[in-house]
């Protein structure tokens, strides 16, 4: 196989700028947006479905057997439930984002009319030198809230903003990528994947390779709260791949190095051809790779599934370390995860 190092550049420079477009689920058509014009740049006709997702055909000429392989734009954040006396805001999370994650995080409220306001998420009375109970307090999100970073005293002051019920909180991804190669942000879960996909549709469209089977990537919106996958499969498709995060963590053999192959998550037992598949092109290729049980985890192709499509269905994502957290990931593990869909796909 060449050297895909300038893809691995490719990716992470890609990755970087869609992190820094906000899109926590229910709000994600300026991403979707971005991914578009980006698949455009590379000369595909990316399409949009009715509730956001983008598809895109990559070509291949047995379009009989097709597959798609799928990672998702949207990501955890949470959304106003209600505006406190003092004028500071309580939210509900939109997915799986744990409250201890999120402590003094900056944040962004997205109006619905009247532009982004910022402000921090902190525990109720935050201040330790006041608060003698701070250290035994549980995080959760009825005893938190978004300090305003506005002079706002009560409700009524906030809700002159234009702030209201269902307004959108994002959080800040603070991504960073190191000088030894690690990348470092909330959101890798499933951004990164976004962006190996979008690499992989380059090294095809720059070597100018034809696949067997007809291929699509699918960019859903709707994964963190269980529906990304459940719609819009192109007719013909008989095998889906999610691309998302390799799980690294007590128990699991992935670290941020490699590119992780599920064999089974919290819903059941990935396709035995497919992993099978998988497997032996890593092996053929002398990747980093591990094989892993995700025990708390689910994926766009489980709902696929779901949703009564009849396809095989596989799960592999680069490393990343500290789930729903602020999370890791590596260069080399977005090289295993590349070159691990290049050798399998051809």
């Amino acid at each position: 196989m060449k050297s895909v190092k300038k893809y691995v550049d490719f990716i992470t420079d890609k990755t970087c700028k869609l992190l820094a477009i906000d899109s926590p689920t229910g709000y994600t058509k300026n991403a979707a947006e971005w991914v578009m014009e980006e698949y455009r740049k590379l000369g595909y006709e990316p399409k949009m479905t009715v509730k956001g997702g983008v598809i895109v055909d990559l070509g291949g000429k047995n379009k009989d057997n097709g597959i798609v392989l799928a990672a998702h734009v949207d990501t955890l954040g949470a959304m106003v439930s209600e505006i406190k006396g003092n004028g500071n805001l309580k939210v509900s999370p939109l997915g799986g984002m744990n409250p201890n994650n999120a402590e003094a995080e900056n944040c962004r409220i997205v109006t619905r009319f009247d532009g982004v306001y910022e402000g921090t998420f902190q525990l109720n009375n935050a201040s330790v030198h006041v608060n003698g109970d701070y250290s035994d307090e549980k995080r959760k999100y009825s005893g938190m809230e978004v300090v305003l970073d506005e002079v706002v005293h009560s409700k009524d002051d906030t809700e002159k903003l234009g702030i209201m019920v269902g307004d959108i909180v994002c959080f800040d991804p603070r991504t960073t990528v190191t000088e030894k190669g690690y990348i470092k942000s909330r959101f890798l879960d499933d951004k990164l994947s976004v962006g190996i996909l979008l690499g992989y549709a380059k090294y095809l469209k720059d070597n100018q390779i034809e696949l067997e089977n007809r291929q699509y990537h699918y960019i859903t919106v709707y994964e963190e709260v269980g529906h990304g996958g459940a719609a819009s499969i192109p007719e013909g498709v008989t095998e889906v791949i999610s691309v998302d995060m390799g799980c690294v963590g007590d128990g699991l053999t992935c670290d941020e190095h490699m590119v992780s192959i599920c064999a089974k998550d919290s819903r059941g037992p990935y396709n035995y051809d497919v992993v099978t598949g998988l497997i032996k092109a890593a092996k053929d290729e002398k990747l980093g790779f591990a094989v892993d049980i995700y025990p708390y985890y689910g994926s766009d192709v489980d709902v696929t599934l779901s949703a009564g499509y009849d396809i095989r269905h596989g799960l592999i994502g680069a490393g990343v370390y500290a789930s729903h957290g602020y999370e890791r990931s590596h260069k080399d593990g977005v090289e295993n995860t590349l070159r691990l869909l290049i050798a399998y796909c051809k």
